[in-house]
């Protein structure tokens, strides 16, 4: 077949299927192409790390909302949503039915007034933000991955870094959920409250969200500042740099002793050129260094610091929605704990002693963020100023040992998990951590009492028998 072209393909496969309609081609052909044809088999699915696997016996992509109805009143449950597989945590795996959004996406009725649009569920943070930005308008504050589906971000509460600023679910002005039954509510703050408190921070336990009408306001630029300096000098100056900053955040080189620092406040300054995303190289070079000295904590800290010593202050301008979020190509499995203010920094200091203490093997910075409380029921943030501590590991290294070290230390400090990454505890721990807790689940029986959403890792989250 080397002489064909492939517009000669696509020529003989264009006559081809016309004979086909005119019933040209012999049965007997079709018929032996239809027996070739290979058994459907269920698609096996995992997550973005790999460390959640599942094999649904049905994979669905709805394309709107009727035929979204249609499924959730027959599909084999357990039903679980994905979005970009983005959680590390046992939210998605089942091996009933998988549904994704992907399909059900975009931004619509924009008003300009209120600077509110409507958002399929579906849509990736990065589409989320382009299409408002085409409008003049740009979300107030951004996690610092963009990939994620707006439900998932959504129902795992995930957030950016702001000591005055909340996570995504706070920008949350109404919602649409379809329930297992295949009832459709539209609930806001006024309009069936108690499930609108539910649902903003569900784990996709209530049914699945379709669309959210999210606050906006002008499109508006930040100056990205960031910087090395000693660790302690960061911690300290750490309720200082969060006040007077819009948002502020650093990361923890381990065995270093050096910390990343990053600012951004806004500013009508021109937008400067893109600097090249040099994070993944910078996150391979401190692999290396683990696999070169990480025999010896003395001399690989010693390392460190020298190829740091000359680390520039850098500065960008552009859009916010453009300073926020980055790119993360090296992919890692994740735990991270939001703590009480005036727990935080001792926390951090235990942690950063049990690592290097007992050298353990880990390379990727630990990240440092503040967010603001917020009245959401499952939200961690729910009723307290917070800073949140997050761990990583390379995803091809396990990671139960290191985390299992780690996660004491936030219990002490009255650290609640984010939804979305690893943690041991179960529905009596998350009892103790949120006061709505009981009130959540009395809403989440009301609306499937079936527990068609559940699967056996989520029954144990939510202490359900």
């Amino acid at each position: 077949m080397s002489h064909l072209d492939r517009r000669s393909l696509l020529k003989y496969a264009t006559a081809a299927s016309a004979l086909a309609a005119t019933g040209a081609i012999p049965d007997i052909v079709t018929r032996a192409f239809a027996d070739e044809a290979p058994a459907r088999k269920p698609l096996p699915w995992r997550n973005w790390s790999g460390n959640q696997s599942s094999n649904p016996v049905a994979r669905l992509t709805p394309t709107s909302e009727d035929e979204l109805v249609t499924i959730l009143k027959s599909a084999q449950a357990p039903i679980r949503a994905v979005g970009a597989g983005h959680s590390f945590s046992p939210l998605v795996p089942t091996d009933g039915t998988l549904l994704t959004l992907d399909r059900m996406a975009g931004v619509s009725n924009v008003d300009k007034a209120t600077r509110q649009a409507d958002v399929a569920a579906g849509t990736r943070l990065a589409r989320m933000s382009e299409d408002l930005a085409a409008d003049g308008l740009s979300i107030d504050n951004l996690p610092d991955i963009n990939k994620q589906s707006l439900a998932g971000a959504l129902a795992t509460a995930t957030h950016g870094a702001g000591a005055k600023l909340g996570a995504m679910p706070t920008f949350v002005k109404e919602l649409r959920l379809i329930t297992p039954s295949g009832d459709i509510i539209d609930c806001d703050a006024g309009n069936n409250a108690e499930i609108f408190q539910a649902a903003r921070v569900s784990l996709g336990s209530l049914g699945i969200v379709t669309r959210a009408r999210m606050q906006a306001r002008d499109l508006f630029k930040l100056k990205r500042r960031t910087w090395m300096q000693p660790v302690n000098e960061m911690i300290e100056q750490l309720p200082e740099l969060a006040k007077t900053h819009r948002n502020f955040e650093f990361y923890y080189i381990p065995f270093s002793g050096m910390a990343l620092g990053i600012t951004n406040d806004e500013t009508d300054e021109p937008v400067t050129p893109a600097p090249p995303n040099a994070d993944d190289d910078g996150v391979l070079q401190l692999k290396m260094l683990q696999d070169w000295l990480g025999w010896s904590p003395s001399l690989r800290r010693w390392a460190i610091q020298k190829a740091m010593a000359d680390f520039p202050v850098e500065e960008r301008v552009d859009y916010a929605h453009k300073t926020l979020s980055t790119e993360r190509g090296v992919r890692f499995n994740e735990m991270e704990y939001h703590l009480p203010r005036a727990e935080a920094p001792e926390a951090l200091r235990q942690i950063i002693k049990t690592i290097e203490d007992n050298n353990i093997k880990v390379f990727f910075p630990i990240e440092v963020r503040t967010i603001a409380a917020d009245d959401i029921w499952l939200s961690p943030f729910y009723q307290r100023d917070t800073i949140s501590i997050a761990v990583h590991q390379f995803h091809e290294w396990d990671y139960h040992d290191y985390f299992a070290q780690i996660e004491p230390i936030h219990w002490a400090h009255q650290g609640r998990p984010h939804w979305g990454k690893l943690n041991t505890l179960k529905g009596a721990d998350f009892a103790r951590l949120y006061p709505k807790w009981d009130a959540f689940q009395k809403i989440r029986a009301g609306l499937d009492p079936a527990g068609k959403f559940l699967t056996p890792q989520m029954k144990r989250m939510m202490g359900v028998a």
